[in-house]
């Protein structure tokens, strides 16, 4: 078959055959008496081997060894084209990624756009310092991408950059920023968990507070007690049980009772948050750092129900714990006679 035959047959280029024939890559078996390509079966079988291999990313280099090396290795060569194509996949994904970024955010000029690529170049950066002035100045920019810092606090394990994103997402309007966090919140890893319900905490709207009050049933106890203080800071009554819990247990037990002491606030709850610890009181046993614990929580615990539980622990057999008791009792004494 001549040239042209060949090109119509197989699909590729007369153009390209000749560049194929120059590369050494198929040559023509033969010539015509008038001196043009003549090409045989074999070699249309070899054009399409060529092209079969350059379907999966080979170059034509590559390609040329592959069909003369005796010695070569199909295994090894696929095995790094798998390797080179995931490295694509991986930078064209963050590409799409980032694109979806900028788009989301809805820049209104030029401007804007190169302020977010700068923002999420500096973001992505090995230097904390960076990472933290770009959170901190992500509140006063222009439109910036949610998600973006919301997928910088949950991967950032330095603690003065998380405080900065914390603090960037809080101040950020609207309840996008929380819808995006729950999906930490189902995150396998213990430490992403840990990172998404801190962010919600410090964030305002009814979102964030359905959030926390779903955090509460968390199969994660770090989950469960970060939901607990953060609800109870806002007079959250459902935390109460947790926060006890904490306190027994020695679990940040002063920000515990703390935020006991806020619900508590709500007279119709002060009873029965002094009656939950009189109960823990009365199966603390023999421990008595849990009386102790225990006792110092009903400081900020209003009425009778508190104050008895206190005249109780002032005579305790463990003498910390009894002058625990009288130091607080006396201290709400000071408070009440107060004018």
């Amino acid at each position: 078959m001549r040239i042209g035959d060949v090109a119509r047959r197989s699909g590729v280029s007369a153009r390209m055959l000749r560049h194929y024939e120059s590369l050494g890559l198929v040559s023509p078996t033969g010539r015509t008496g008038a001196g043009y390509r003549e090409y045989s079966g074999e070699d249309v079988r070899r054009i399409f081997h060529i092209e079969s291999l350059r379907s999966l990313g080979l170059s034509l280099r590559e390609v040329g060894s592959a069909l003369d090396d005796p010695g070569f290795k199909p295994s090894e060569l696929v095995a790094d084209l798998i390797r080179q194509t995931r490295e694509r996949l991986a930078a064209e994904t963050a590409l799409l990624t980032r694109l979806h970024r900028i788009g989301a955010a809805e820049p209104a000029a030029w401007e804007d756009v190169l302020q977010i690529v700068a923002l999420l170049q500096a973001l992505g950066s090995e230097s904390a310092g960076k990472r933290q002035r770009a959170a901190l100045s992500s509140v006063a920019e222009g439109p910036v991408p949610v998600e973006a810092l919301v997928e910088a606090a949950l991967s950032e394990s330095d603690p003065h950059v998380s405080g900065a994103l914390r603090w960037a997402l809080a101040s950020k309007p609207g309840d996008a920023g929380a819808a995006l966090l729950a999906e930490g919140l189902g995150s396998p890893a213990a430490e992403v968990r840990l990172r998404a319900v801190r962010a919600i905490a410090e964030m305002e709207g009814g979102e964030a507070t359905t959030l926390l009050y779903e955090a509460l049933a968390h199969a994660d106890i770090a989950v469960r007690r970060h939901a607990a203080l953060a609800l109870g800071a806002r007079g959250a009554a459902d935390a109460a049980e947790t926060l006890i819990d904490m306190i027994v247990e020695g679990a940040n037990d002063v920000d515990a009772a703390d935020a006991l002491g806020v619900i508590a606030g709500r007279p119709a709850a002060a009873d029965r948050i002094a009656a939950g610890l009189v109960h823990r009181l009365a199966h603390a046993g023999s421990a008595p750092s849990v009386r102790r614990r225990l006792a110092q929580a009903l400081a900020d615990i209003p009425g009778a129900v508190a104050a008895r539980a206190l005249a109780d622990l002032s005579d305790d057999e463990d003498r910390a714990v009894a002058l625990t008791a009288a130091y607080v009792l006396g201290m709400r004494k000071a408070r009440e006679d107060a004018p």
